[in-house]
């Protein structure tokens, strides 16, 4: 394969990624949901947010592939990076730049490849919105006209979330080299590590904020039934779609997080115990309201959910506990139900 050359701006294009903050940071369900629709829109089988790092691409979005970052060097989007322009790959196969690339040669077999840079203000090419598949293909006019709007959808919300005040958050509290020890690679929420972190945070901005912290603790019903029946890569697929529709159920201020195996910890700032179980009900209706797709076949899922206020002289490890204690009772009480800690 025929690596592409970094373009002459690539200092001044890598921190212009830096300042952006967005490396290693959970998914945003805005832009998984751009990605998603771009899936069907174009009927390919890989859709990417692709942010082109030092040595790797990381996706900040993904729909149709498991992995979070490929080496730079096999990279299709470092070549739409380096012209600073669309790129369609109609077959790879004939192309002297992928004939041999290990992303063509072995799964996933990308024949197609269409790629529209993301740009920052200054106009530097920070990554790429691209379509990837095992078919080659062409692409009519209307369709990269449509590809380059969505483009332009997805360069609009980073350079508002560059803004916002979630990534001034995360500015002050984390660097890139700890947010990627925090994040769980396959559903990209927060992993176990990340909770432990965001615990003693969320309940410091909580008691500024008059309010009180919940934690929802939850976990996902006879999940040993589906890997047993699609193997471990159909169980990460349901992990990774249900990590999705959790984060679209919550407000953009809570955290998600992923506490190890099928369970996962929402951490949230509410007035009460009816806010909080407003919100776990919330979470419950994301799964169980529409079956999850795997191998084509729909498979209806459902969660079991804990809630618990932190009480005054209380730790946050002591309300995890009890958020634990009330989700077996939903468990015990048959499932797919919110039950609120003693």
């Amino acid at each position: 394969m025929i690596s592409a050359e970094p373009p002459s701006d690539e200092p001044q294009r890598q921190q212009a990624l830096d300042r952006l903050e967005l490396l290693d940071t959970p998914a945003a369900p805005y832009l998984d949901s751009l990605t998603r629709l771009a899936r069907e829109l174009f009927a390919v089988k890989i859709v990417l947010i692709s942010l082109i790092d030092r040595d790797r691409q990381w996706f900040k979005s993904r729909q149709g592939l498991d992995v979070a970052e490929t080496p730079r060097d096999i990279s299709f989007c470092a070549h739409a990076v380096a012209c600073n322009d669309t790129l369609v790959v109609e077959d790879s196969l004939v192309d002297p730049r992928f004939c041999d690339s290990p992303l063509v040669l072995e799964p996933p077999h990308v024949r197609f490849y269409a790629g529209v840079p993301l740009r920052d203000e200054a106009g530097l090419a920070l990554g790429t919105l691209c379509l990837l598949d095992p078919t080659p293909r062409r692409l009519t006019s209307q369709e990269l006209k449509r590809l380059q709007d969505m483009a332009y959808l997805v360069e609009r919300y980073l350079h508002l979330l560059e803004q916002s005040a979630q990534v001034a958050h995360l500015r002050e509290a984390l660097s890139q080299a700890q947010r990627k020890c925090l994040l769980d690679a396959l559903t990209q929420v927060w992993n176990r590590a990340g909770l432990r972190h965001f615990l003693p945070l969320e309940q410091a901005t909580a008691k500024r904020e008059g309010r009180q912290l919940g934690l929802i603790y939850i976990d996902l019903d006879h999940f040993k039934q589906v890997n047993d029946r699609y193997g471990h890569a159909g169980g990460d697929q349901l992990l990774w779609e249900c990590a999705r529709r959790m984060s679209t159920a919550v407000r953009s201020q809570d955290v998600v997080t992923r506490a190890g195996g099928e369970e996962f910890v929402i951490l949230t700032r509410v007035m009460d115990a009816r806010e909080l179980l407003h919100i776990a009900e919330r979470i419950r209706q994301s799964i169980a309201s529409q079956p999850i797709q795997l191998e084509n076949e729909p498979i209806p899922q459902t969660l079991s959910l804990g809630c618990a206020l932190l009480a005054p002289g209380e730790t946050p490890e002591q309300a995890l506990k009890r958020a634990d204690q009330a989700l077996y009772r939903a468990k015990r009480n048959g499932r797919n139900r919110s039950e609120l800690a003693d």
